[in-house]
């Protein structure tokens, strides 16, 4: 990446889901491929991940879901997010998320959904294509 602001990422796993390899990949995968990464560990509560996002000052939320929870746990971060000020951070969702689900994520304000196996590679040129 080039010398200027690097792109910050917040890597949360909300809720109860207790697995979280998938989540370290993509951090570690982010990481490798030149951006800053932040990951808030396991059971973190929406509160909690828009307070880190905003205190650490980021560019983009990805949640790692893999509980089946990822509307409402979605639906509370991107309103505490909005709560703080934070609208304008973008929100990546990942896991295993059915496809009837996608579009409602995207109409409560997630920007795209990457589900289990999507290469890093493909989610970094994603990030640096709506944000540089």
């Amino acid at each position: 990446m080039d010398q200027q602001k690097r792109i910050r990422v917040l890597v949360a796993k909300p809720g109860l889901d207790g697995h979280e390899r998938g989540a370290h990949v993509v951090a570690y995968g982010l990481r490798d491929e030149g951006f800053e990464v932040i990951y808030t560990g396991l059971r973190q509560m929406p509160d909690h991940i828009a307070t880190a996002a905003v205190q650490e000052d980021v560019d983009v939320v990805g949640l790692s879901i893999l509980s089946g929870a990822h509307l409402t746990l979605t639906r509370k971060v991107i309103e505490k997010l909005r709560e703080k000020g934070a609208a304008d951070v973008m929100v990546l969702v990942g896991g295993v998320i059915p496809e009837e689900d996608v579009p409602k994520l995207k109409k409560m304000g997630v920007t795209e959904v990457f589900n289990a196996g999507t290469p890093v590679k493909k989610i970094a040129e994603f990030v640096r294509s709506h944000l540089t």
